[in-house]
């Protein structure tokens, strides 16, 4: 940490530093409408720095060009007693549009869209992590970040099995992380239901760039209470990863800066090409019948809000955690950062049409729908009850503890830290769970921002979410509720690892502690927040 930024924030300790809202990057909520972000219409992107070449406009591509790509399977193979996968880590080139030149970027694999692993639950899985990268980085970073000096190898990287219930050791700690030239071999024990899981870089101070480089796939767990309610599989089983990257004309990735030379951190970063797959507005060729989309939000900060051309509900059958209790119709999907949305859609009555899948008025993926459906293609149904999910009662927590959202600026209304609970990732560990015991944790935001906070090796469920009066709070340390607390919408009723935490409200979530005991961390997954410094370490104490 540089020693301006540090001697700002000492003084904002001593002095009680008042919390002021960004503007820039702030919600509302309103209505008591869960995870509404602002309107994010054309605005003009900056050339990169010390480059006269102008951004690329993607607006003005032309959309639906390029045919949806769909991961390979990344099917484990037997070694050792034990199902095994080797995963390289690689720079590469790849085209995100026809009409764009090949863009750099990294992967975990030889193309843009790393490989879907695929695996079963209750079958362990061994994964060995290469980093066959660069040794410098072709992004801009920001020295002062704690973890992130000079002192430190440009390029480093850990994965994090991001929804996994795993061991301390193999969870993708951000300060386990290692160089360009050498690996890790991570064990997946996958004692857990079906659900959709995905992976990507954690490293300390970096991760926000490598998952911007590329570094995220997705993971499929399987099992067989998932396989006898015969959803659409194969072919008519969608894996969608979502999210958003600027572009120079020539093609290459651009991540803005601050302008600061010695802190170009910014809080957040929302960019022009909306990306599906690693295309840019892409098509895919349906057939009139139910379709599986298994959807990540993988962007840095953009939420997703999701609905289709033509008015039609989705079925949201599953969330973070695997399958919900029972469908659930929606004319609208929101997505924070490292949500996963499980859904069908019923293309059966839309023969010979076609129609996009849309986030707020932006087209996202077109679906030309054929005429008729392919030869004995067998009839499916939407079932209507899925997998039993007990609420957890509130009786269960043996202790509420309170976790403190807070954003602070500098004299020119400019961020420079967020922070939970007023604390840094390196400052001692506050939060001691104990092995097998439930905790109601809950989320006090004190921003305007919706923040979406992620914990490590554990599921939870929602329990409920309140405003309150954050003037009151801060000034006088007084909790005054200004309405009564919301319950989880229905779809929100499942197993979940990311909640959406939004602005003056409190969001409680009630979670056990089970599996392992050790060193784990807790989150915003708003990827330049956990930079800088939303991030905590927790221990679960056996």
């Amino acid at each position: 940490m540089s020693p301006s930024r540090r001697r700002f924030l000492q003084q904002a300790t001593a002095v009680g530093l008042f919390y002021r809202s960004s503007t820039a990057f702030s919600q509302k909520m309103a209505s008591m409408q869960m995870g509404q972000r602002p309107a994010q219409g054309p605005t003009a992107r900056p050339n990169a720095p010390g480059s006269k070449a102008p951004m690329l406009q993607a607006r003005e591509l032309p959309s639906f060009v390029d045919p949806l790509p769909l991961p390979a399977i990344a099917r484990p193979h037997l070694q050792d007693g034990r199902q095994t996968l080797t995963l390289s880590m690689q720079e590469i080139h790849a085209k995100v549009h026809r009409d764009v030149p090949p863009t750099r970027m990294w992967s975990y694999g030889p193309g843009a869209l790393a490989p879907l692993i695929e695996a079963r639950s209750g079958e362990a899985l061994t994964v060995r992590w290469t980093n066959d990268l660069p040794i410098r980085h072709f992004l801009p970073i920001d020295h002062s970040l704690h973890g992130c000096g000079s002192d430190v190898p440009e390029v480093r990287a850990i994965a994090h099995l991001h929804g996994a219930k795993v061991p301390s050791q193999d969870d993708g700690y951000p300060e386990d992380w290692f160089a360009t030239g050498h690996s890790r071999t991570c064990h997946y024990p996958l004692q857990q239901d079906a659900a959709t899981l995905w992976y990507h870089d954690h490293a300390m101070g970096l991760n926000r760039l490598n998952t911007y480089a590329g570094l995220f796939g997705m993971f499929l767990l399987r099992d067989k209470v998932e396989e006898d309610l015969n959803l659409p599989s194969g072919r008519y089983e969608l894996p969608l990863l979502l999210y958003d990257r600027d572009f120079t004309a020539d093609g290459q990735l651009f991540y803005d800066t601050s302008g600061d030379p010695e802190h170009p951190w910014i809080p957040e970063f929302s960019a022009d090409a909306l990306l599906v797959n690693g295309k840019i507005r892409p098509y895919f060729e349906a057939e009139p019948r139910v379709y599986r989309l298994r959807v990540v939000n993988v962007a840095n900060s953009r939420f997703f809000n999701l609905s289709l051309s033509n008015d039609q509900p989705f079925i949201q059958i599953g969330s973070d955690q695997g399958l919900l209790a029972a469908p659930v119709e929606l004319k609208h999907v929101s997505l924070a950062p490292a949500e996963r949305a499980d859904l069908l859609i019923d293309l059966s009555h839309a023969a010979g049409q076609t129609l996009t899948l849309r986030t707020g008025a932006e087209d996202l993926l077109q679906l030309r729908v054929a005429s008729q459906a392919a030869i004995n293609a067998p009839a499916l149904f939407i079932p209507r009850t899925l997998r039993p999910v007990l609420r957890t009662p509130e009786s269960a927590a043996i202790t509420t503890r309170a976790i403190t959202l807070h954003e602070y600026k500098d004299d020119y209304a400019r961020s420079m830290v967020m922070l939970l609970n007023r604390k840094h990732w390196h400052e001692p560990v506050t939060e001691r769970p104990k092995l097998n015991s439930t905790e109601i944790w809950e989320f006090v935001n004190l921003t305007e921002d919706t923040h979406p906070m992620h914990l490590h090796l554990v599921r939870f469920q929602i329990l409920d979410r309140r405003p309150f009066d954050t003037t009151d709070y801060l000034l006088n340390r007084k909790l005054r509720f200004t309405a009564e607390a919301v319950p989880p919408p229905p779809n929100e009723l499942g197993w979940k690892d990311t909640v959406q935490c939004p602005g003056g409200m409190i969001t409680r979530i009630i979670v056990r502690f089970e599996g392992y005991a050790g060193k784990y961390l807790y989150h915003c997954h708003i990827l330049e927040h956990e930079a800088n410094d939303m991030m905590r370490p927790f221990e679960v104490i056996a």
